[in-house]
């Protein structure tokens, strides 16, 4: 199985980079050959207009035909504050819940608990 593995920020300025140097669908083809593509730490940074369509873009490609896996601290209901077109939002979320499993982890933070562990 192949696996790309990319911070949601740094994929939104990638694609904004590659889209201003025309090699868009270069990026867009090697995302769409891998099996599995993990978005990370989705709602630590706002994305702008452009960034936020390309990312909608990538997300809509995959909609059952990839898999993918987005990590975020935000609830869904947050998501408007990373992304300033609302209705897009709710197209990003219902093509991400549609046939997928969401898992909820909240509780105490994994590096926190390691770091009390060892004050011990």
């Amino acid at each position: 199985m192949t696996v790309l593995f990319k911070n949601a920020a740094s994929l939104s300025t990638e694609l904004a980079e590659v889209r201003d140097n025309y090699s868009l669908g270069r990026l867009e083809k090697r995302i769409q050959k891998a099996d599995l593509l993990i978005l990370d730490e989705m709602g630590y940074v706002s994305f702008d207009r452009y960034q936020s369509e390309l990312l909608f873009k990538i997300i809509a490609d995959r909609s059952e035909r990839g898999s993918i896996i987005i990590t975020t601290n935000l609830p869904f209901s947050e998501w408007t504050t990373l992304f300033e077109n609302t209705a897009m939002v709710a197209a990003m979320i219902d093509r991400l819940t549609f046939q997928s499993y969401v898992l909820d982890m909240n509780g105490e933070s994994y590096r926190l608990s390691v770091i009390k562990k060892n004050r011990k």
